[in-house]
């Protein structure tokens, strides 16, 4: 290892990109490649989509320009979207509900929802405005920057409860921040609350291994708890008695709710946001809006948390072409998000086929995938025949995710969809 390299990054292990597999390398295969391990939708934008985005770069983007660093008009869509998701009227003309489809080169002109609106009127107190958006490159910018204003400088751990997001922990580590974990019930992935709350109240108490516990080897102050709603890899939903656990954290514990998945789960708690100085809610839109390839997400949280962030995240980190795409998605929502009930059916169908496998344990899935976990004798054989698995459905061209002690399948197309089945009752047959 390179002598000006921090030694700890040596103990790190770097993200498995897509397509998959624990080698990273492509599928080999004659067939059609059906990739259902990173949750993306399984269709990409419709072609009058793609070509008014084509219209827009090349007559509308001066690619010599730097973007807007601000997102102003970004923000503004993102707000009235959101407020829709809450079920907030709509305070001005542009608000997203009935914008009609755009015609080449139309250019997206939301009024400043932030400033009142049209005609000064009041928004209600639990409207979002664009002063609650902080707008990143992909959510893991965002996690980044949030790390940053927390807990960097040992001024506090983050708190986990795996199986989880991987990037959670592999950010802070990078960063030099802790990360505790706690386990999650087997039985619905529930998050151990008990085990969750001596975490946090243990400060000061050596992590396991450390030797004689003093203040170079102590742990910092849990700052901030991440939370998935629903779940990656294990696709559930937040429990009434977790969301009630996260409503009493002191307001000095950055509480993160990774809502990665809204659009299919229909579950926000956005809502409460106004509550909770010390919330923020992360969405992106990679997965619905079919705008993985864009790196677009964006924070939802108090003014005074997103202007922290604005401080703290890299000058013109969204180009102008990602920002106009997410621009255009919101306008074409209501047609880009017109395959979810397809994706929810579909889901329902791979969970029936594969619970009618008595080697495989199944879970109810609130997101746009499944996760399942082979019934063995102990963790070891059963990781040895999750590897077996994935590595089968590879062969034949399909891509799984092998994470947290079991698979993780997204619902793809419905074509998709029946070749996993078939592959899948072929391999364990």
């Amino acid at each position: 290892m390179l002598p000006f390299i921090r030694q700890d990054l040596a103990e790190l292990t770097a993200y498995t990109p897509h397509p998959g597999g624990a080698s990273g390398e492509s599928a080999h295969s004659e067939s059609a490649i059906d990739r259902l391990d990173t949750n993306e939708c399984p269709y990409d934008l419709p072609e009058e989509l793609k070509q008014k985005l084509a219209w827009t770069y090349q007559q509308l983007i001066e690619t010599n320009r730097y973007p807007d660093g601000g997102h102003a008009a970004l923000k503004e869509a993102i707000a009235q979207y959101v407020n829709e998701s809450l079920n907030v009227p709509p305070l001005n003309q542009g608000a997203l509900l009935n914008v009609p489809p755009l015609n080449q080169g139309a250019l997206l002109n939301v009024p400043p929802l932030s400033k009142g609106g049209l005609g000064g009127v009041t928004p209600p107190k639990n409207a979002i405005t664009a002063d609650n958006i902080s707008v990143g490159n992909g959510s893991d910018e965002l996690i980044r920057s949030l790390l940053i204003a927390t807990c960097l400088g040992g001024q506090g751990s983050i708190l986990v409860a795996n199986p989880t997001f991987s990037m959670y922990g592999i950010i802070a580590q990078t960063l030099g921040i802790p990360a505790v974990s706690v386990a999650r019930k087997e039985d619905n992935f529930a998050i151990d609350l008990e085990a969750a709350k001596r975490a946090i109240l243990s400060v000061g108490v050596a992590p396991v291994g450390a030797g004689c516990a003093n203040a170079q080897n102590q742990n910092p102050p849990v700052r901030a708890v991440f939370v998935v709603h629903p779940n990656s890899p294990t696709a559930n939903a937040l429990t009434p008695d977790e969301v009630d656990w996260l409503e009493t954290l002191p307001p000095d514990i950055l509480v993160v709710i990774d809502e990665a998945y809204f659009e299919f789960s229909q579950n926000t708690l956005a809502d409460r946001l106004h509550q909770h100085p010390n919330w923020v809610i992360l969405r992106t839109f990679s997965k619905a809006f079919r705008l993985a390839s864009m790196r677009v997400g964006y924070a939802i949280a108090h003014p005074e948390f997103t202007a922290a962030l604005e401080k703290i995240r890299l000058p013109y980190n969204l180009p102008a072409f990602s920002q106009i795409a997410a621009e255009f998605a919101l306008a074409q929502r209501q047609l880009l998000l017109a395959t979810i009930p397809e994706t929810i059916s579909e889901r329902s169908k791979l969970i029936a086929a594969l619970t009618q496998h008595q080697k495989l344990q199944i879970w109810p899935s609130a997101a746009n995938f499944v996760y399942l976990r082979v019934k063995a004798s102990d963790s070891k054989a059963a990781e040895r025949e999750h590897q077996e698995i994935m590595q089968q459905l590879k062969a034949h061209g399909t891509l799984i995710r092998h994470t947290g002690g079991g698979l993780r399948i997204t619902v793809g197309s419905p074509e998709e969809n029946q070749r996993t089945r078939d592959r899948i009752a072929a391999i364990l047959t």
